[in-house]
């Protein structure tokens, strides 16, 4: 890949962005040899070799402006209106048969394998042989390098791919807003993630979805609905998942094919180039370019599982299809933040307790287990190195458990972490039904009773005084650990250092965080036409941290409605959210 030279190009037209094109995944890599040369290839098939297949993307009919990131546009430095322009409004809502020139008038789709929780999986595949699994609705359109950083740029919902699966290959409005928001507000919270560039909705073209009817408890849609179809453009450095990598292992470990090695080799130093260029020096041997990768992966992984925790967040279908190699999070389907706090909360009602809230680190665990294995072959029969990538396997748990310690600690405002204090409180807080977001922001203001913690309790504890009783007790504990951690003295400096641990601790705890009874009302406004709620939305929650109006407190920084729980499409969620 050449190398990525600055640029602070002002980006006023989609032919200032053309100018900054650069297809290094097309350039570097091997397409599918039986795919179409102008990406015409909208049937389901099997795609036995190369990197990718040529897609042209199926345009949604009448096109509608809903939102773009400002924040990211700004980062960009794309103009705002940029985003309503009709060549920008034409390409980004599936349209590119007019794009300017060096840039394609087709994108492309890839193919990834799955494993769920580490076991290899064939069945989704209509062929039963695991080479028709891949973006099915997703396609890439335009690779750019921008004010020096790379970036890919992805269709989500825009048309049918050769992976579909008999499926439209369409996003609805609905599933396209929850994510719009979610990339965005992750991004706030200081999580690695794809980013949100734009959301265009039809104002004539819909499809049928499974989905809730209106009050029903139900775990599972019961009725199909009318919705109006969408594309949403998500971002990132590149969209390499776990199961990519694995797909060309698989194939290498099989011997599939006779470039099977090659293509596993090819990808994985491609993503190298894009993802790891910085900390793998391209002068080392493949062996210790594998090795290094496995390291940098295990070190963002679990780095970003601890602080999905942190904010409260489960992504709630963790298989290594939905992991992205660039250790960032990817695919806010049927993903959410707790509200009352359960170990086990899980938002997919067909997730299942191993992709639940606490058991993400194991489920990351078995992701970054399959990684390892789809990078066994190109280490040979070198004892040495595969010695040292078991090793490095096997390091995974102590890794993730020292790192979630330390964000316990720090969300504690302790220097140093107790686990017995946090037990303590985690068994608290089940009891009493605290919620999280809110319970950790109170505490970070380092209350002088227990008496504003009680702000984030579902359940009356007025009159149990044998809970108060130990919730005081817990209380004491902690302030005394937290007053002989941070604070040096009873002096001046102490108050000091009281205002600088409670800053530390917001800094940790976020004030807001997207929960789904936000989204509903967002996204049922959305599909009437109605916008507001959607930008409201997008204005408070990428700013988390922060104390806002007093309107957006009463709003936002409340304890969930009693009429929400169990309620269907909004205390859980379909695999098509």
């Amino acid at each position: 890949m050449e190398e990525i030279k600055k640029s602070s190009v002002e980006v006023e037209t989609l032919n200032d962005l053309a100018d900054l094109t650069d297809y290094s995944l097309m350039n570097t890599l091997t397409c599918d040899p039986e795919a179409t040369e102008d990406g015409i290839d909208f049937e389901s098939r099997q795609v036995f070799s190369g990197h990718y297949v040529r897609v042209k993307p199926t345009p949604i009919k009448d096109p509608l402006y809903v939102a773009h990131s400002k924040n990211f546009f700004q980062e960009l430095g794309f103009s705002d209106s940029l985003s309503q322009s009709v060549d920008f409004v034409s390409m980004f809502s599936g349209d590119m048969s007019n794009v300017p020139e060096p840039m394609k008038k087709f994108g492309w789709a890839t193919g990834y394998a799955l494993s769920i929780y580490g076991r290899e999986y064939y069945a989704q595949c209509p062929f039963q042989t695991g080479n028709g699994y891949g973006d099915g609705r997703a396609i890439s359109v335009l690779e750019a390098v921008i004010k020096g950083k790379r970036w890919e740029m992805q269709l989500k919902g825009g048309g049918r791919t050769p992976y579909c699966r008999g499926a439209d290959g369409r996003a609805v409005l609905r599933s396209s807003v929850r994510e719009f928001l979610a990339q965005e507000h992750m991004y706030a919270l200081g999580i690695p993630t794809s980013r949100s560039l734009s959301l265009f909705t039809s104002k004539t073209q819909t499809v049928q979805r499974p989905w809730f009817s209106q009050g029903s408890y139900s775990k599972d849609p019961d009725r199909m609905i009318t919705e109006a179809v969408a594309i949403s453009t998500r971002v990132a450095p590149s969209f390499i998942r776990v199961g990519q990598v694995e797909l060309f292992g698989r194939r290498a470990r099989k011997d599939e094919h006779p470039k099977a090695m090659l293509e596993l080799e090819k990808i994985v130093l491609h993503l190298i180039d894009r993802e790891y260029s910085e900390v793998i020096d391209k002068n080392l041997s493949l062996e210790e370019k594998v090795l290094l990768l496995a390291v940098e992966f295990r070190t963002r992984l679990s780095s970003l599982v601890v602080n999905w925790v942190r904010v409260g967040y489960c992504q709630g279908n963790f298989n290594s299809d939905n992991c992205a190699a660039g250790g960032y999070t990817l695919d806010y389907g049927p993903f959410g933040f707790c509200d009352e706090f359960d170990p086990y909360y899980q938002p997919w009602t067909n997730g299942g307790q191993h992709f639940s809230f606490f058991n993400q680190d194991k489920a990351a665990e078995q992701n970054f287990h399959v990684f390892c294995t789809a990078l066994q072959p190109l280490l040979g029969s070198n004892k040495k190195y595969l010695a040292l990538l078991d090793e490095i396997r096997k390091g995974f748990d102590k890794v993730i458990q020292s790192k979630m310690g330390k964000m316990w600690a720090d969300k504690l405002g302790l220097r140093i972490f107790d686990a017995q204090l946090y037990t303590e409180l985690e068994i608290l807080m089940v009891q009493t039904s605290v919620d999280y977001t809110i319970f950790f922001r109170e505490l970070s203001e380092l209350p002088d009773t227990i008496d504003p913690l009680k702000k984030s309790f579902y359940k009356d504890v007025t009159n149990d005084q044998a809970i108060q009783k130990r919730w005081e007790q817990w209380f004491i504990k902690w302030q005394a650990l937290n007053c002989s951690s941070n604070n040096s003295g009873v002096n001046d400096s102490s108050a000091k250092s009281k205002d600088e641990l409670s800053s530390q601790m917001k800094g940790v705890n976020p004030k807001y965080t997207l929960r789904e009874w936000f989204l509903v009302p967002a996204y049922e406004s959305a599909a009437q036409g109605d916008y507001s709620q959607l930008r409201e939305l997008q204005e408070v929650m990428t700013n988390p941290y922060f104390e806002q109006s007093k309107d957006v407190q009463e709003k936002y920084y409340s304890l969930k409605p009693l009429e929400f729980f169990e309620l269907a499409g909004v205390s859980h969620v379909s695999c098509s959210s």
